[in-house]
């Protein structure tokens, strides 16, 4: 049997692999997925297969079986050898495929790895091409291809000149130092990915302990949020937590409940009520035929825009790889990440004023990524090694994006591009960065891919949406296109990239589609629509300052729901009454400790002293818990979270936590019309617990009483409202958690979310009830939910004798304009008619027909 050669040449051992099938070599470039096509996973080539045997190309460990069993990932001389059968062949989840190997397992080169039913793949799968590529090059030199036709386990396919560095990781400490956890399940559904991993990575920074994730044969460092990531953990996968040093035992507790807990649900935008961007259904539109000239993607962020095609691209930076001074070029980078670290918190700031401070923990997670220590600590030994400060950060963080690219998971892919991105701005500080891209008037801009970074970065005056080629709905350019209003299609054939710049086209975000040839008569539909929907924003903003007033004197107070310190002053601006809403949770978020009494009385003074001495600002006491973990908050692993301890059963569990927080919002009291209300109150228990220790804590700080409410949802408080009315101040209906606890629907689960409608009659009864509950004795009700921005709800709110709006911000003039045309008397009548509807799409018809 042919054996692969390791043998020295100029100095350096090479290694030649042999072909893993038979068939036609084909250049990586010629591969019809960027992925491969522009080495993102990795170099090497590909093989057009004529057999159906995939063999050993040397001899090797194999270090992983594809759960899909469609490819194989092995090491040998320190590289790590990926084969890849076919494309998309994941999706058919080991149909076809029958592995011949195990983990773990030692081959020789010729040995069969596995083999597959090559006519039926072939019928299901994109393509049969199978692609051999080395994920980590930074261990090799040199790559010399062959071409041609090769004979399985016989030909060479490449050979690789491998490097003299030995690599960055340190040796572990011995294994008598070493504790190691008892198995803990996954609890994330998804699996560790970007947001699970950071959480994971911050927690273990807080110990002095070496923390490593195991799964399987795979290791990953606890502090890397990219090796973590790497271990392509999915959710209910099982992992043990090795700890070596003097807090491991501690170390290893804190991240075993870390990872037994829910931690794919602490997004941010899954809980926040009446988050300013309203969920959208993301899906490729493969049904419906497109005319010629239109180009399909993935629908990732509604609207319709008219533009001239500008392509932005990201030129490779030159740079010398050898350096000067190895203390010199560490101090250059150093400074280089410093520098990062600050235009990263400018980027958060800014997204956090223009459009959502849950958005804006995207870049948080950028400046986690400049902690990752695996990055650094490779960066440093290629310093100390004498190469420049770029070459060495270069090297360090491309080679960890390609181990990403090289995943399964799409999601995980997608995060190379988050470390691409963080790395390329150190890149730019360290050579003398580059000038800001001139993005002409009216541009569609169109790329391969875009970062956060260069979304962030346009000048929203001047784009009008965004497309690319890659990317993904799922990615952070798409969540932060619709938090900029941006309307956006990614995957869009590749074929838009040959679109001449300046050429005139339609980007529709609602539907995927890029029209490149648009008619005259489209271009004048769509002009037409945007100049209703332009003059109709400005009629509504001209007026905004008007009370909300029915046609038959009926008054309705129409306010904002706010996130952040700085979104206060922008609430008189549209013509807000005062904010219904204060999400407390951004002063707890993204960082490693609570903030204490100072910090958040600082922080809800300025707010309150922005609305004014008449504007009622009320805060909601912190909501988070199992389904919204917080790094430093010690909370048990939960099978249902959402069902668990959250909102002011945990505040009640941590009175430190709880009572520091009452007294700040009390102290801001004394600058404005202050309110308070606990989230999530099912029993009157927990009301009046909580109640009891705000009454406590004003009388020591001796502070004038303030109204106190409640959250209305869950529906046992809706149901028992009249009882919770003799004692609370006013009830907020949260509609988003309302919704899903009626109808048993995650709302945050993309099969569920269409049929979790907040106007389906059940949800309406419980709001009625609500209501009639707080009649009883004279207390007032808001709707703070996603439901009060909707336009098609206002009359039904109205008609069952909501109070209080509370919108979005862009969203209060045109919720003020809806009241206004209004009468009571019909919006009565429309509400009963929406009672006795059988669902929430009979609610709609009825209110289009009865308030068009």
């Amino acid at each position: 049997m042919p054996e692969s050669t390791l043998a020295p040449i100029t100095g350096r051992a090479t290694l030649a692999l042999l072909a893993p099938v038979s068939g036609v070599i084909v250049p990586l470039e010629d591969v019809p997925d960027p992925v491969f096509a522009q080495r993102l996973a990795g170099d090497g080539l590909s093989i057009d297969p004529l057999g159906s045997e995939v063999v050993a190309p040397c001899d090797a460990v194999v270090r992983q079986v594809h759960r899909a069993s469609h490819a194989v990932t092995l090491e040998a001389s320190g590289l790590e050898i990926v084969i890849h059968v076919g494309l998309d062949t994941v999706l058919l989840q080991g149909a076809g495929f029958h592995p011949a190997v195990k983990a773990g397992q030692q081959v020789r080169a010729g040995d069969v790895l596995l083999r597959f039913d090559i006519d039926d793949v072939a019928r299901r799968a994109r393509s049969l091409l199978t692609e051999v590529i080395v994920s980590n090059m930074d261990r090799v030199a040199a790559l010399r291809p062959r071409s041609g036709m090769v004979v399985a386990g016989h030909d060479v396919l490449f050979e690789v000149e491998l490097t003299t560095d030995p690599g960055t990781i340190a040796a572990p400490a011995s294994a008598d130092s070493a504790i190691t956890s008892a198995p803990v399940v996954v609890g994330a559904r998804t699996g560790l990915h970007a947001r699970p991993a950071a959480v994971v990575a911050a927690a273990a920074r807080r110990f002095a302990a070496d923390l490593r994730l195991h799964k399987g044969e795979q290791e990953a460092n606890a502090r890397s949020v990219v090796s973590i990531m790497a271990l392509e953990v999915g959710g209910g996968d099982t992992l043990t937590v090795v700890g070596r040093g003097s807090d491991a035992a501690e170390a290893i507790q804190a991240l075993v409940a870390l990872l037994a807990s829910d931690l794919d649900a602490g997004a941010g935008e899954a809980h926040a009520e009446a988050a300013p961007v309203a969920p959208v259904a993301i899906v490729p539109s493969t049904t419906e035929p497109v005319a010629e000239g239109v180009l399909r993607g993935v629908a990732a962020s509604p609207g319709l825009a008219i533009g001239h095609v500008f392509h932005l691209r990201h030129d490779d930076t030159v740079v010398e790889q050898r350096g000067a001074d190895p203390a010199q070029e560490q101090r250059a980078l150093e400074s280089a990440l410093s520098a990062a670290h600050v235009q990263l918190e400018g980027l958060r700031q800014r997204l956090t004023e223009e459009a959502d401070a849950d958005h804006a923990a995207i870049f948080a997670a950028h400046q986690e990524l400049l902690e990752d220590p695996e990055v650094l600590d490779r960066a440093a030994a290629l310093v100390r090694a004498g190469d420049s400060a770029a070459w060495a950060w270069r090297q360090a963080y491309t080679s960890q994006a390609d181990r990403l690219s090289a995943l399964s998971n799409a999601v995980m892919r997608g995060r190379a591009t988050d470390l691409r991105d963080v790395g390329r701005r150190v890149l730019q500080l360290l050579v003398g960065g580059s000038a800001p891209v001139d993005v002409p008037a009216d541009s569609i801009v169109v790329a391969e891919d875009l970062t956060p970074s260069d979304t962030a970065a346009l000048d929203r005056t001047k784009v009008r949406a965004l497309c690319t080629t890659m990317g993904s709905a799922t990615s952070h350019v798409a969540i932060l296109a619709r938090g900029l209003g941006l309307p956006a299609v990614a995957g869009v054939d590749p074929r838009i990239l040959a679109v001449p710049a300046g050429t005139r086209v339609v980007v529709d975000g609602d539907r995927g589609t890029v029209n490149t040839t648009p008619s005259a008569d489209e271009e004048s539909r769509i002009v037409a629509r945007q100049a209703v929907d332009s003059e109709r924003r400005e009629r509504d903003l001209a007026v905004a300052m008007e009370p909300a007033t029915t046609t038959d004197g009926h008054r309705v107070e129409v306010v904002a729901n706010i996130g952040a310190v700085s979104e206060g002053a922008r609430v008189a601006d549209v013509g807000g009454e005062g904010v219904g809403l204060l999400r407390s949770e951004f002063l707890f978020m993204d960082r490693r400790t609570a903030p204490d009494e100072d910090e958040q009385a600082k922080s809800y003074r300025t707010v309150a002293r922005a609305l004014g001495p008449d504007r009622i600002l009320v805060i909601r006491t912190l909501d988070v818990g199992g389904d919204k973990p917080l790094p430093y908050l010690d909370v048990a692993a939960e099978l249902n979270p959402f069902l668990g301890e959250r909102g002011v059963r945990l505040t009640l569990a941590r009175p430190e936590l709880f009572r520091t927080q009452v007294r700040a919002i009390l102290r801001a009291s004394t600058s404005g019309k202050v309110a308070m209300m606990f989230p999530m109150i099912a029993k009157l228990a927990e009301w009046r617990a909580a109640k009891a220790l705000v009454e406590r804590e004003r009388e020591a700080l001796g502070v004038a009483p303030i109204p106190v409410g409640i959250m209305v949802e869950i529906p046992a408080a809706a149901l028992i409202a009249e009882q919770f009315a003799r004692e609370a101040d006013f009830f907020s209906v949260g509609t988003n958690d309302l919704t899903q606890y009626t109808m048993a629907m995650d709302r945050t689960n993309p099969r569920l979310a269409p049929q979790v409608d907040a106007l389906h009659p059940s949800v309406l009864r419980l709001i009625e009830r609500t209501v009639a509950g707080a009649r009883a004795h004279g207390r007032w009700v808001g709707v703070c939910g996603a439901l009060a921005g909707d336009l098609h709800a206002v009359p039904i709110l109205i008609g069952l004798g909501v109070d209080e709006l509370s919108a979005d911000i862009p969203l209060v003039p045109a919720v003020k304009a809806r009241v206004r045309s209004l009468s009571l008397a019909e919006c009565r009548e429309t509400a009963r008619l929406a009672l006795e509807a059988g669902d929430g799409t009979e609610v709609r018809a009825i209110v289009a027909q009865r308030h068009p």
